[in-house]
């Protein structure tokens, strides 16, 4: 059977740190890795629109010296014609060595992990999950930070829907010495069953909060988050919830002055582009090393070795 990633928890927390390892690497020596991926293709089947995650595992497939093919939108596969995802999953896993998936509804990469032949990365599925985003967070925490553990942790904007959010507390909940603050509004809090499983059962520090001033001055990091508009049911209440929180300069003057923003994007008006010349903002190194996060998991999984 192939080895996927469905889940952060798939990962041991020794293999996330050889993942770091290897793109720390690759960033030291990114022509020793050029062709370790020669004849090898990758697929990316996005049935949800992505434009940092898919040119991400595109962009890492290339420069390992792959291919790519796949899909950018639903309505472009034969999922349009009513074909099941297990049976687009199973034709695909007969061309390609690896598969990305993005999906909206929530466990649809497990259930394609059923059909598929070679590995399948789940590349975000509704507001469960989002592991390789996770990854990249890691990797940027630890370049900045030059840890994963013992810090204070803030988690800002949209908490109950955002994939991203739920995968990185799901990894920083193996380490030790993380506090976690969450800031949100009531609409918008932790989900229960992530409470109760993760952060309750472990034992884990937390507090929430509806005040992004009142928890800025005990940041190591701040997580920003936008409401996702395409998560709600109720239009009135996106619109009601989009601007609850504003991060700008004014908002950053009781923070730390090594505090890390971070933020998976895309953002729409929760950081203003004002913050971006703060040298705190660490989104767009994000950005940069979701590739290099990328490369390393393309190869574990296809058991390549340099």
């Amino acid at each position: 059977m192939p080895r996927n990633l469905i889940d952060i928890t798939d990962l041991s927390v020794e293999e996330i740190d050889q993942l770091i390892a290897t793109a720390e690497d690759i960033i030291a020596n990114p022509v020793k890795y050029q062709s370790v991926c020669a004849h090898k293709q990758l697929a990316t089947l996005f049935f949800e629109p992505s434009t940092r995650t898919r040119l991400s595992f595109e962009s890492a497939m290339l420069a390992l010296g792959g291919s790519v093919l796949g899909f950018s939108e639903a309505m472009s596969s034969s999922t349009a014609k009513g074909e099941t995802v297990g049976d687009t999953i199973h034709t695909v896993s007969c061309y390609a060595d690896i598969i990305a998936m993005r999906h909206p509804k929530e466990g649809a990469p497990y259930a394609a992990a059923q059909y598929s032949e070679v590995p399948i990365i789940n590349a975000g599925d509704g507001g469960h999950n989002h592991p390789t985003q996770t990854l990249t967070d890691l990797l940027t925490i630890h370049r900045e930070k030059g840890r994963l553990n013992d810090f204070t942790i803030g988690f800002c904007g949209d908490l109950k829907f955002g994939r991203t959010v739920h995968s990185l507390v799901n990894a920083l909940s193996r380490q030790s010495g993380i506090k976690f603050v969450f800031i949100s509004p009531d609409e918008l809090k932790m989900p229960e069953y992530l409470k109760e499983n993760v952060l309750d059962r472990n034992g884990l520090p937390y507090e929430e909060t509806a005040s992004l001033e009142d928890a800025m001055p005990q940041l190591d990091i701040l997580y920003m988050t936008r409401v996702q508009k395409e998560r709600f049911f109720n239009e009135a209440d996106y619109i009601r919830l989009k601007d609850t929180y504003v991060l700008d300069p004014e908002k950053l003057v009781p923070a730390k002055s090594d505090l890390a923003i971070l933020h998976p994007l895309p953002r729409v008006n929760e950081i203003t582009v004002s913050v971006d010349k703060d040298p705190r903002a660490c989104y767009w190194k994000q950005v940069k090393n979701g590739k290099f996060i990328r490369m390393a998991l393309i190869m574990k999984l296809l058991g390549v070795q340099v």
